[in-house]
């Protein structure tokens, strides 16, 4: 990869296991997504490849956190929680950003099908920002692509996820994180992400069931309430972005 383009082979990137082997798919993602270096995305996409609905979709999404929590352990001796988790119809075109989370996190993101046509692309800020010898918040601060001369800036560092399929269930996971890059204390590096609506419409929905994870010393509880794990996976309510 150079720096004056961001292009990731297709099997860096875009995973179609061919069995639902949890474990195996987790440490595909974890090793794309938790990076502390550039030598890894710092995202991937999972194509679900067999018929599920919705429920054993965001069943899947838990078993995956799971599991990622206990390669994490293996690595680092700390696990990994919630910090969120909800539904919610986003038909906003946005601009490159990260979601509020601490230094250290990644969105797990299930997209179920859907007839509103849409594009995803990531930014390698903190590569961009380590090139030009700032930290990630300090290039946020000073080059924030919301404005149009940090967007130029951040443009080479750009990829257009190519095996999104808006038809399928789809499990994204992107680094969002804003630490500084340390040899001495690794710490992962994130990525922003941005959407783009084509099709949008009041009658259709656009459902991402979304999630952020952060590592935490063993036996720390998760974020949330202690009844919204259950509620990610049973409810059926979808909010919609933009009408809170």
């Amino acid at each position: 990869m150079s720096a004056d383009a961001l292009t990731w082979p297709l099997e860096a990137i875009c995973l179609a296991p061919s069995k639902r082997d949890v474990l195996e798919i987790a440490l595909d993602i974890y090793d794309r997504t938790c990076r502390t270096g550039f030598d890894a995305p710092g995202f991937c996409l999972v194509n679900i490849a067999e018929a599920m609905d919705s429920g054993a979709f965001r069943q899947l999404m838990v078993d995956l956190k799971t599991a990622m929590a206990t390669i994490h352990a293996g690595k680092t001796e700390r696990t990994l929680i919630y910090l969120s988790a909800g539904r919610f119809d986003q038909q906003e075109t946005t601009r490159p950003h990260l979601d509020g989370g601490p230094d250290e996190c990644f969105l797990m993101l299930g997209y179920e099908p859907s007839e509103v046509d849409a594009q995803l692309e990531i930014f390698d800020y903190a590569k961009c920002a380590f090139d030009i010898d700032l930290t990630p918040k300090a290039f946020m601060a000073q080059h924030n692509p919301m404005f149009q001369p940090g967007y130029e800036l951040l443009r080479p560092y750009s990829m257009r996820l190519p095996c999104f399929d808006r038809s399928a269930y789809q499990i994204i996971c992107i680094n969002n994180s804003s630490a500084p890059f340390s040899v001495n204390e690794p710490k992962w590096q994130g990525t922003l992400h941005t959407a783009t609506i084509l099709t949008p419409g009041s009658s259709r929905r656009r459902v991402i069931n979304s999630t952020m994870i952060a590592p935490a010393p063993i036996s720390t509880p998760d974020r949330i309430s202690e009844s919204q794990p259950q509620d990610f996976l049973t409810t059926a309510t979808v909010r919609r972005r933009g009408d809170e």
